[in-house]
């Protein structure tokens, strides 16, 4: 039976530039520094940052990031590489949020649900579930949805604040030990390492519509406006800080790629097109269709391979199966070797007639040598050099 969570005193409360710097000083010294964030982000593209939890399982310190400078020095200094190694859970938003707020990527990291799934655990484990599986202790949800802009917080959301990093240290102490018993500590740091680097990185707008599952389908003009289409919303929503879906949902822009409009009267005709759209941004959309409609076809970039039809879905096919034999072999999950956009793009790169880039270097030393093997009887039943 799950033990019921123990009675936890709230952390210190720093709102403050001396206090930051005194709590930075208490923990300056400690190899392993446990931290996660809070924000906003119900109306607004960048999230907005509200709290910042981060200690050990002696000193926890929660930090008012709507107070406070995220620039100070000690912190900066505090969260740098020359700090100790910082814990966080599923941390692809708090690494966002702390970018935004500190400047600098938090590093080096652990993340314990990642670490977990090097263990041959559960892929996307909670940290809730993962608190109950390591130390059979139940942390409720029930503040998970506080308004963490509101001052002062209730005892009741710094307690489950607190709660948020306590447990991340005693935790990872025993996956550490997992991962290296495996020999797997060195795969775990090299997948962490490149989590900082992708959060460190730009991001690519100019590729964002090569996400849509269905872009494939598009005719080369249609998938050249939908390209735009996605780099004007992309591009607009950081200017005008709101969610992608408050000025064009992904559907929508689709819709308009395939019906190209030429007029006012066909633009409101699509789906999910309302006047005060029309209104708002209908002669700039138009104007960028006008001009997609003005390349010449040979200057348009060709349709994207099927997924479904050969060659893409027996390259697919063979490829996923390289994959789950492996991680099958290792007891981990598969999703964790090789995503399914992953193998998406070597499908791509194998039929452009390009190398296959594996992005990690221990994925490289599992994976490689069954992937170019794949890719050479591709190319010896299709005739490529």
């Amino acid at each position: 039976m799950t033990n019921a969570l123990p009675e936890v005193m709230p952390g210190q409360w720093v709102d403050t530039p001396d206090a930051l710097a005194a709590a930075c000083e208490c923990l300056a010294a400690c190899d392993v520094l446990s931290i996660d964030t809070e924000f906003f982000r119900e109306t607004t593209f960048h999230p907005v940052p509200a709290l910042l939890q981060m200690g050990t399982p002696d000193r926890i310190f929660l930090v008012d990031m709507a107070a406070l400078d995220g620039t100070h020095e000690a912190l900066v200094s505090l969260m740098g590489r020359d700090g100790p190694l910082k814990l966080l859970h599923a941390c692809s938003e708090d690494l966002e949020v702390l970018r935004q707020w500190l400047g600098i990527v938090p590093a080096p990291l652990a993340d314990t649900q990642l670490a977990e799934a090097f263990t041959g655990g559960e892929t996307s484990m909670s940290y809730q579930r993962l608190v109950e599986h390591y130390l059979d202790v139940h942390v409720p949800k029930d503040a998970t949805r506080s308004d963490w802009l509101m001052r002062p917080l209730s005892e009741a959301q710094q307690r489950y604040a607190t709660v948020d990093v306590l447990y991340l240290e005693p935790i990872w102490r025993r996956q550490q030990a997992s991962l290296e018993a495996s020999q797997r500590l060195s795969w775990f740091r090299e997948e962490c390492d490149a989590l900082v680097s992708r959060a460190e990185q730009p991001r690519d707008d100019e590729h964002r519509y090569l996400r849509h599952r269905q872009a494939w389908r598009l005719e080369p003009r249609q998938l050249e406006a939908f390209r735009r289409l996605c780099l004007w919303r992309e591009q607009e929503v950081r200017l005008r800080d709101m969610p992608r879906k408050r000025l064009a949902s992904d559907t929508l822009l689709f819709d308009l790629a395939v019906a190209l409009p030429k007029n006012r009267f066909e633009l409101s005709q699509i789906n999910e097109v309302r006047p005060p759209f029309v209104k708002r941004e209908g002669d700039t959309l138009l104007a960028m269709i006008k001009d997609v409609l003005a390349i010449e076809p040979e200057a348009l970039s060709p349709s994207l391979p099927a997924p479904q039809v050969p060659p893409f879905k027996p390259l697919f096919k063979s490829l996923k199966a390289v994959v789950t034999a492996r991680a099958e072999a290792l007891n981990i999950s598969s999703e964790l070797l090789g995503s399914r956009r992953d193998i998406e793009g070597w499908v791509m790169s194998i039929l452009a007639g390009q190398p296959v880039e594996i992005v990690t270097r221990w994925r490289q030393t599992l994976l490689a040598e069954d992937i170019q093997s794949v890719a050479e009887t591709y190319y010896t039943e299709h005739g490529h050099d």
